[in-house]
């Protein structure tokens, strides 16, 4: 079983712990403490020694800051979580901000009084972060303090150990490149950007370099740890030699010095007192490490991660698995939905869903010879009102019956060793209302303007997220969240740089992967939202066109419910894109289904006329 279903969270735990982090800044003389939810790699997922901020207030979610002071409290979260956080923290402790609005530095700015000593961790703030942070707190007279010792880890009593899962080679089969060849190319673009080395922070960035994966964090399989590469090719890992084998130990031998995480900070300091250029990604990188560069006299230079763009731009066996794995998954995902469209309403929970759909997956790995590896993020089984809070978690307080009358939204993906799979479906319990058919059809619309856009290079996702919102917009509707995010290979399921969305600066590359997931939420009542992954093809040229164009070639495989559809809100080109979508979908995950699966596909298939 991949997926737990622990407390949604407990409000109760925020005023002891909110009292004991207040006695300590009191004896360490700060006014108050910053706590992100972060660590060291300013990763997505945490290991549990690193749930610092779901400890001392009870929210759960995956992006969320605290400032703690002497007499108030605030935690910001973005727009997914503006109903989770009601819900799993205490409100008469905290108070809510937003992440998006008001972000940490704007509030500072607006709210620290002058001369507050405001403490944080240099080594859970990115270099960037810190930057805005302090000059804000300079602009009001306050100071921002970095702090030698975390003040939730002085009181923290039982806070887990740091992780240390087994390492495991990623075969050149699926990573499609060898892992010396992957070093030669950052090591030239290391010395391109004038720096003799850089460090990688990112575990995905050291699983993709390395050709190694692990399991220090739920769901993604990372090993963390840090990498130094050099451009003159004497690279050095710093893992935890207790999460590697006999035959890791070689393999990453012959690639790089292997030595311990505490011997990290000593080594970079080294490396700065004897004048090397070293590099750090400023939006990924510990403001840690930026201080023991400089306060060592080193030269600092600022640049992107080398292996960022290089991972996210995948090639053709990475491409090759990433299919194969969406037509397998395609194939589980029509098994679940087949088997709850014969539950009765009722009769079956948010639970029941997910615990089955892990099942169908698993079966569906062993039969082609793929297992399961994980599920690829806490799959969002909602239904009715839950469906409505975007990153719902279900657990076993809030679990709720598939009730007559009402949507189920089910957001899941799975990790299997040639590729990470992200897939979103709504489907009615009983019989939908006519709004919620309507809603339904406007998502879809933008679901299928992302999936049919031509656009030239040099497109960033921010110049074409409004055509996933222009169908709600017409209606006086959107959602609060973006339309896209990255996917990686055997890798995290939300991976940088590349995103759909307002703020997506990054150029769309042949070969990256994103999703492509419009929404809508009526809180209270109901959630929809849709989802495919979809691969950035190579520019073509168009008959009669000047210029060569890119498109989206979509992976994910599975039908939309067309009980949901108001046909009339579709054009033509809509419809014969819908129709064309479902026939591909019977055509390739068809044959792995028999039986009433088979025919229930058929009929969810059938053409628009």
């Amino acid at each position: 079983m991949f997926q737990s279903f622990e407390s949604s969270g407990d409000p109760s735990v925020g005023k002891p712990r909110v009292a004991l982090l207040r006695q300590w800044m009191k004896q360490n003389g700060i006014d108050g403490f910053i706590v992100p939810r972060a660590d060291e790699h300013q990763g997505e997922y945490v290991a549990a020694r690193s749930e610092r901020l779901k400890w001392l207030t009870g929210f759960s979610g995956s992006a969320g800051v605290a400032i703690v002071l002497a007499n108030s409290a605030y935690v910001f979260v973005d727009g997914r979580y503006t109903l989770q956080v009601r819900d799993q923290v205490d409100l008469g402790i905290f108070t809510i901000e937003s992440l998006i609005e008001t972000p940490p530095a704007l509030w500072i700015r607006e709210n620290l009084a002058k001369g507050t000593r405001l403490g944080f961790d240099p080594w859970l703030h990115t270099i960037g972060d810190v930057k805005a942070l302090k000059a804000s707190a300079e602009k009001v007279g306050a100071t921002l303090v970095p702090l030698t010792e975390n003040p939730i880890d002085a009181v923290w009593q039982d806070q887990p150990d740091a992780p240390h899962a087994k390492v495991e080679i990623h075969p050149e089969t699926f990573a499609g490149e060898l892992a010396k060849d992957k070093l030669k190319r950052l090591a030239a673009a290391i010395s391109a950007e004038g720096a003799t080395h850089a460090v990688l922070t990112d575990p995905s960035s050291l699983a993709w370099t390395f050709n190694i994966r692990g399991g220090d964090v739920p769901h993604t399989p990372l090993a963390l740890g840090f990498a130094v590469l050099a451009a003159d090719g004497s690279h050095a890992v710093y893992l935890d030699k207790r999460k590697l084998g006999r035959t890791e130990e070689a393999y990453l031998t012959q690639l790089a010095d292997i030595k311990a995480p505490a011997d990290l900070e000593a080594d970079i300091a080294a490396l700065a007192r004897s004048g090397r250029q070293i590099a750090l990604d400023p939006a990924l990188a510990a403001e840690k490490l930026r201080a023991l560069i400089e306060d060592n006299g080193g030269s600092l230079i600022l640049a992107t991660d080398p292996a960022r763009l290089p991972r996210a731009t995948k090639n053709s066996a990475e491409i090759a698995g990433s299919r194969a794995a969406h037509r397998r998954d395609g194939a589980a995902v029509a098994k679940l939905l087949c088997w709850l469209d014969r539950q009765a309403p009722g009769s079956i929970d948010e639970i029941s869903v997910v615990t089955r759909l892990e099942e169908a997956r698993r079966l569906t790995g062993e039969e082609t010879q793929m297992p399961l590896r994980d599920v690829s993020f806490d799959t969002i089984s909602g239904a009715g009102p839950n469906g409505a809070i975007m990153h719902y978690r279900v657990s076993r307080q809030t679990s709720r019956v598939l009730a007559d009358g009402e949507l189920f939204l089910l957001d899941s993906g799975a990790q299997y060793q040639d590729g990470t799979t992200d897939i979103t479906r709504t489907v009615p319990v009983g019989k939908p209302s006519e709004e919620m058919r309507e809603r339904f059809t406007l998502v879809l619309k933008g679901l299928i303007a992302i999936s049919t856009v031509r656009f030239p290079a040099g497109t960033r996702g921010a110049d074409i997220d409004a055509l996933a919102r222009m169908a709600l917009w017409r209606h006086g509707l959107d959602f609060a969240h973006g339309t896209g995010h990255g996917v990686g290979s055997y890798l995290a399921v939300h991976e940088g740089p590349q995103r759909i969305a307002k703020t997506g600066m990054e150029k769309l590359l042949s070969g990256m992967i994103l999703s492509n997931e419009p929404g809508y939420y009526k809180e209270g009542h109901y959630g929809i939202r849709l989802e495919n992954l979809i691969l950035v093809t190579r520019p073509d040229e168009l008959p009669g066109g000047d210029i060569a164009m890119h498109g989206f070639e979509t992976l994910t495989l599975a039908p939309f419910d067309q009980r949901l559809l108001r046909t009339d809100l579709l054009t033509r080109d809509e419809l014969d894109w819908l129709n064309a979508y479902h026939a591909r979908v019977l055509m390739e995950i068809g044959p792995m289904l028999d039986g009433e699966t088979l025919a229930w596909l058929e009929k969810a298939t059938t053409p628009i006329h």
